[in-house]
């Protein structure tokens, strides 16, 4: 037979299904371009109107296409409610990101440069908007990280999921490396991400070829049919089980894979710490819960005990490390520990409650984490952010609008009641108490108590302490950051007080493809 006679099909793609991230994708590429042949005073607006308008864009397609069930793209992509649940939270929090990059004072340019000034209209202010618009690539990195993360949670094979995972990793390692005024730290940060990212990425992909050494195929729902009935080889299905979720957990900084967050959230600029605190923490959960939910339900009482082991530890060690931090920064990275342990309990439960519960907590925690690290942007010393924790006494009484919103935020990581917090903690405690895991949920309250001590420290600090000489000031926010903080404290506290739609919404959404 001549080759050349043989007509192979075309791969059918369904454009529609796939709109969200092709218009992120193409948006960032555009990018790109602009980048190198726009001139220098052009960029900065070409790029974040690009930038917003593509993310509009984005989560409008995604709300045209709520309810829609299927595969795309060969298969390889899962269309279902809680891809298109996910991809809606990651696309308004990366609006929200881009809003606080778009700021040319305070963020961008006391982040990216490290030069700001408190005199609007100076020289010195004048002369650091300009160095800020040199690094305006920040926004198409910025956009290729969120098309990678709307990938990652609907990926419905290995590889198309492994690709995910390096799309959205490689801008961050560049994101985090922007910062100049603390040009060391950020490099250290950005050196440390990647290296410890290349070790996970690589544990993810011997996982991955472990897992099609046992199964014939990478495809999830493949490997859940050949792991039904394993037989003999089902050291090898745990064993890739384990490796994969290696990889996931790292992205996720659940404890023993969690060193790298306190000191690259640090060190990165403030803004890539916001948005990787809370967009970065939702794709690798929605990748954790598909490849747990559809690729392994029927071997959950084997991947149970390891994800019990973990979460426990979590939970428990960032608790206690989090005590110890004089670094309100530092603090709120062991805090995104704690509150990965809190999100696994909810995946332990491996049903359509606890599925549903972890996509509320995503959304609420996202918000919450992403309002406390942009607020940290205001608090400075005129030239640096100020983040140790005696440099914030008295902030309650130079700003009393500003320790509010962070008490707000602060409050709903401890899990008060009437914040957003308190409803997402309910709903993942008691999803895992009904899928069996009690004394998980006893761990849980315990450690939420001890975490409750270092919230309320830096509020008693804020309200109580006596204002030392070398204080901190909370500068007057512009127009983005202003918005970008409020908005979140907004959604921290509708979410508190009138949680029920988002929750039959994420209750609507919880069901897999198949």
């Amino acid at each position: 037979m001549n080759l050349a006679e043989v007509v192979l099909p075309a791969p059918a793609m369904e454009y529609g299904q796939l709109a969200p991230m092709l218009i992120v994708f193409g948006v960032a590429v555009v990018g790109v371009v602009v980048e190198a042949f726009a001139p220098r005073q052009a960029r900065y607006g070409t790029q974040v109107l690009l930038s917003i308008g593509g993310l509009i864009a984005a989560f409008v397609t995604v709300v045209v296409l709520a309810g829609t069930q299927g595969l795309a793209a060969a298969g390889a992509v899962a269309v279902d409610g809680p891809t298109l649940f996910l991809q809606g939270t990651i696309l308004l929090i990366a609006l929200l990101t881009t809003v606080l990059m778009a700021e040319r004072r305070t963020a961008t340019v006391a982040a990216f440069t490290g030069q700001a000034s408190s005199v609007p209209g100076s020289a010195e202010e004048r002369a650091a908007t300009k160095a800020g618009n040199s690094h305006t690539e920040v926004f198409p990195l910025t956009l290729l990280a969120v098309g990678g993360m709307l990938l990652f949670p609907a990926a419905n094979d290995l590889l198309t999921m492994f690709v995910a995972l390096e799309v959205l990793s490689l801008p961050l390692y560049l994101l985090c490396g922007l910062a100049r005024r603390q040009r060391l730290l950020s490099h250290e940060a950005a050196l440390k991400y990647f290296l410890l990212g290349a070790f996970s990425s690589a544990f993810f992909l011997f996982g991955i070829a472990m897992l099609y050494g046992f199964a014939g195929t990478v495809q999830l729902r493949g490997i859940a049919d050949a792991a039904a009935h394993a037989g003999d080889a089902r050291p090898l299905l745990l064993i890739g089980v384990g490796l994969v979720a290696v990889g996931l957990l790292f992205k996720v900084g659940a404890v023993p894979f969690h060193s790298w967050i306190p000191d690259v959230y640090q060190g990165a600029p403030t803004p890539v710490t916001a948005f990787m605190a809370a967009a970065t923490k939702i794709a690798a959960f929605g990748a954790m819960l598909r490849i747990f939910y559809v690729a392994l339900p029927d071997i959950h009482v084997d991947w149970r005990p390891m994800m019990w082991a973990v979460a426990i530890a979590t939970m428990v060690a960032g608790a206690v490390l989090a005590v110890t931090q004089d670094d309100v920064k530092r603090m709120l990275a062991y805090s995104s520990i704690t509150h990965a342990g809190f999100v696994l309990t909810g995946l332990i439960a491996a049903d359509d409650a606890g599925l549903a519960a972890t996509m509320f907590y995503l959304v609420t925690y996202g918000f919450s984490a992403f309002g406390a690290f942009a607020a940290l942007t205001m608090v400075r010393d005129g030239e640096n952010e100020v983040t140790a924790l005696r440099n914030w006494a008295g902030l309650g009484r130079q700003s009393p609008w500003f320790a509010g919103i962070f008490a707000l935020f602060l409050l709903a990581f401890a899990g008060i009641p009437l914040t957003s917090g308190f409803v997402a903690k309910f709903a993942v405690f008691r999803a895992a108490a009904g899928g069996g895991a009690v004394a998980l949920v006893i761990v849980g309250v315990v450690s939420s108590a001890v975490a409750a001590f270092f919230y309320l420290r830096v509020i008693v600090m804020m309200y109580f302490a006596p204002r030392p000489s070398d204080a901190a000031a909370v500068h007057r926010p512009t127009v983005t950051t202003g918005l970008a903080v409020l908005v979140s404290a907004a959604v921290t506290l509708v979410l508190g007080i009138f949680p029920q739609p988002v929750l039959d919404l994420a209750e609507r959404a919880a069901e897999f493809v198949r």
